[in-house]
């Protein structure tokens, strides 16, 4: 009767053990076919796919294609430099917002002030250093869009820098 008993129990144990793997063996292969599935309803554009690529483009895309600029021409300072007088000659482009040329126009002198104020401001060893220029540029770029608001202003380009 012992070896009966021993077969008894030896059995409900390896039922047990097929039971706990087939679950998981089912949940594996099933999560397997699900992700495959969803990688491919992503990847060919069937789900989560913009409604229409060129109308999404031309809501980012500017209305008009050239920029418009407003020139700041052969602007010529002295710096405050303790050896001796420094000049420093500047030439720019504003970059101003789509078909608003004329409305950046009137901010001009306030423009020319601020640019002449924050370089008036700046140590001559500063500009002399390599990343000065790039420096310079965001800095004004700040300020301009300070004077005039962000949706005006889209860049401030330097196309002349000499410094004697």
């Amino acid at each position: 009767m012992s070896q009966t008993a021993d077969a008894a129990a030896q059995a409900p144990d390896n039922t047990a053990k097929k039971r706990g793997i087939l679950p998981i063996l089912v949940g594996l292969i099933g999560a397997i076919v699900l992700g495959g599935g969803g990688f491919y309803a992503v990847y060919s554009g069937l789900i989560l796919a913009p409604g229409n690529p060129k109308a999404a483009h031309a809501k980012t895309a500017p209305s008009s294609i050239l920029p418009t600029y407003l020139p700041i021409e052969h602007l010529t300072l002295s710096l405050a430099n303790p050896t001796g007088a420094q000049h420093l000659r500047l030439s720019a482009h504003i970059e101003v917002a789509d078909g608003r040329l004329a409305e950046a126009e009137a901010y001009r002198p306030r423009f020319l002030a601020v640019i002449n104020t924050y370089l008036r401001a700046v140590e001559p060893q500063d500009l002399q250093d390599a990343s000065a220029l790039i420096r310079l540029r965001a800095q004004i770029l700040r300020r301009l869009q300070m004077v005039a608001g962000e949706d005006l202003i889209d860049d401030f380009l330097i196309t002349e820098f000499i410094l004697n």
